[in-house]
């Protein structure tokens, strides 16, 4: 969908998408005209409809009650409001636990979860499949051709609660699998080193997923058991995808993500999404939120591979579950709402149309809110938000160009956190962040990419700890470099091959030749203990959690550690590989010193920033067929002024000026048409 550019639901709906979930079962059918009225007013062209909405849609099993959808959907068409038509299957009916009990899901210890909140369910139980088949194939066949059908919404935020099952039924399906995936008893052995601790399996009845034991599970078996979870989960997604494939041809498909959500590889997820969707709730108390709001898009945006994505949930105001549920400040609903569009995304949804009176998010906010929207300032700016976005049809279907990419693999992930390591301090999306925090402040913009990806488009590619790699993967990041690619890795990469086993011959052993180097020992950190650094100029800088005792052989000394045991010694590398470079960082650098020598790296590989801006404003441009658009964002509380290239003309927000100077006030937005895009001043 959406592979040629244009609007992300074509002609069903040609603008930038606006709305939120709506949950008209959870209110009295009074109230829905008013609702209709509303979303006209603010804007509002599609909803998120019936995601939990199960057991209103199927009272007892088999008997189906569509008459109050009926009603509802085309009381929406009517008012001009689209319907991204959820499949409800994300929360079961209590009829169907109730019936079937074993259904529901177990944990590692055995302790089974029930009913009372949501997604209660194992994975694998042919139970929930069969009744997910049959309320997809009702409501497929029911609104195949209704008018208001914009896209279907399968599911919701799949593993939020429940990432894994490890019930007997799950196990079964666990060792079938694993069948597939082995083909015998010797392979999968031999793949999870079961000599070690006697674990040498005789027969495929014996083997269970790593449920709770004395001490660690084998790291094999639990690695192959988060593929397994994963793929199980995208298995209840494909059920029901089929069937609305069959039944809906030509309707877009989504299912909503969680930004860095860690059970499930959102990369095989994303090839059989039409259109990818995130769920972003920045904490307005976390200084770094727009920072990680913004790795959220880039990361969206490089599922889809480039297409345009949607903000499926935020939250308009305060959410329901942290400890403190801080209020968003003014002007930062729409700051972050239309940071989303910059990064990439077609449309601003929300959790939700109308604030619940009942139930556990009934105090999370809401489009519209529990008082009266005549002094509500959440309603003010939806409207606002709503009217803007109106005026930005020009977006639809554009672009990001970025010459970065950042190195994230799913499984690498899993096998780098897995316990029994040189040290646990070593977590993926703290090292991500490092890498991605002086991008993002320079407005320096970043794809992420999985190793084995073509990286040839890009002129630097970051690695932060890399630690499961393919042999595929390994030869292709050499590949990069040594075609005239610039890379960046960091420590303890390189280190097990997928089936967890380590890579022997020296670390990181698929590397060594490309970094011009190998690392002797790792000797890691504790909290508090720093080891200090020197650069070449002259410059210190503390060293984190990380360090090694690294011997180059054809590799540059860029920096080196100047106390402890490892005086002397090198700590940032660089080697001239073909007609690449790659930078080897042997521990964890304090973010300034680590924004410097990033910054050497980028500016190395020809890599320049969006456009030179004052601190705290983020700079993305999205390409046009007649320019781009340049999107401006002040996250500080200080108005600031920002000077663009000449001929840029002001499409909303800002104070633009003739001679090319944005003052933009706190958390204020501007996007300016450039009929052709500039260099970075």
């Amino acid at each position: 969908m959406n592979e040629g550019g244009g609007p992300l639901l074509g002609q069903r709906l040609p603008h930038v998408l606006y709305g939120g979930d709506y949950n008209p079962d959870q209110w009295p059918e009074e109230v829905w005209p008013e609702d209709v009225r509303l979303m006209g007013e603010a804007g509002v062209n599609l909803v998120s409809l019936g995601i939990f909405a199960w057991s209103r849609l199927e009272p007892t099993a088999g008997k189906f009650d569509f008459d109050w959808l009926d009603r509802i959907m085309n009381m929406l068409h009517e008012g001009g409001v689209s319907v991204d038509l959820a499949t409800a299957t994300a929360s079961p009916p209590p009829w169907l636990s109730h019936a079937h009990p074993e259904m529901l899901p177990v944990l590692a210890d055995g302790v089974r979860l029930w009913p009372g909140g949501r997604q209660h369910y194992c994975p694998s139980s042919p139970v929930y499949r069969d009744a997910t088949k049959r309320l997809v194939e009702a409501l497929a066949t029911r609104y195949a051709k209704h008018p208001a059908l914009a896209m279907w919404h399968v599911g919701n935020e799949y593993a939020c609660h429940v990432p894994a099952c490890f019930c007997d039924v799950s196990a079964a399906a666990f060792r079938g699998w694993l069948k597939q995936r082995y083909g015998s008893l010797e392979g999968l052995n031999k793949a999870w080193g079961t000599d070690f601790w006697s674990q040498r399996y005789s027969t495929w009845e014996e083997i269970l997923p790593p449920r709770r034991t004395p001490t660690w599970p084998n790291p094999s078996q639990q690695l192959d058991f988060m593929r397994f979870s994963s793929d199980e989960l995208l298995e209840c997604y494909e059920i029901e995808r089929r069937i609305l494939n069959e039944r809906t041809p030509g309707v877009p498909v989504t299912t909503n993500f969680m930004r860095f959500f860690k059970p499930l590889d959102y990369w095989k997820w994303a090839e059989r999404e039409d259109i990818v969707s995130d769920d972003v709730y920045q904490d307005p108390l976390d200084p770094e939120a727009g920072m990680r709001a913004a790795m959220a898009g880039d990361l969206m945006r490089s599922l889809g591979r480039g297409r345009p994505w949607i903000l499926m949930e935020q939250t308009p105001n305060r959410v329901n579950w942290r400890d403190v549920n801080a209020a968003k400040a003014p002007g930062q609903m729409r700051l972050w709402s239309l940071q989303a569009v910059a990064r990439g995304a077609d449309g601003v949804m929300f959790f939700q149309w109308r604030q619940s009176r009942a139930g556990a998010e009934k105090h999370h906010s809401a489009m519209v809110p529990h008082g009266p929207l005549q002094t509500s300032p959440t309603w003010r700016e939806v409207v606002q938000l709503g009217g803007e976005l109106r005026g930005l049809d020009a977006v639809c279907g554009s672009r990001i160009k970025a010459d970065v990419a950042i190195l994230l693999d799913w499984e690498s992930w899993w096998a780098l956190e897995l316990p029994s390591k040189p040290s646990n301090r070593v977590q993926q999306i703290e090292q991500l962040e490092a890498f991605y925090r002086p991008l993002f402040q320079a407005n320096v913009t970043a794809d992420f990419a999985r190793p084995g990806d073509d990286l040839s488009g890009y002129k630097l590619v970051v690695a932060p700890s890399v630690y499961l790699v393919s042999d595929e993967a390994a030869a292709n990041l050499a590949s990069y470099v040594e075609a005239g690619g610039n890379l960046v890795m960091s420590f303890f990469s390189g280190i097990v091959d997928p089936a967890e086993h380590i890579r022997l011959g020296g670390y990181p052993q698929p590397f060594v030749k490309m970094l011009g180097l190998q690392v002797i020992d790792w000797l890691p950190l504790g909290p508090g203990e720093v080891r200090l650094v020197r650069f070449g100029d002259g410059s210190t800088a503390r060293g984190e959690v990380w360090s090694e005792l690294i011997e180059v052989e054809s590799a540059e000394v860029l920096a080196t550690f100047i106390d402890s045991t490892l005086s002397g010694r090198p700590a940032v590398t660089l080697n001239r590989f073909g007609a690449g470079s790659a930078q080897y960082v042997g521990t964890h650098l304090d973010a300034s010193a680590l924004a410097v020598s990033l910054k050497a790296a980028w500016t190395r590989a020809g890599v320049k920033p969006v456009i030179d801006v004052p601190a705290g404003v983020e700079a993305v441009r999205r390409t046009l067929v007649d320019g781009s658009l340049l999107f401006l964002m002040n996250h500080s509380d200080a108005a600031v002024e920002v000077i663009t290239a000449g001929g840029s003309v002001r499409l909303n927000g800002g104070d633009a000026a003739t001679d090319g100077r944005v003052r933009l006030g706190p958390r204020d937005v501007a996007i300016l048409h450039q009929s052709e895009v500039a260099s970075p001043v």
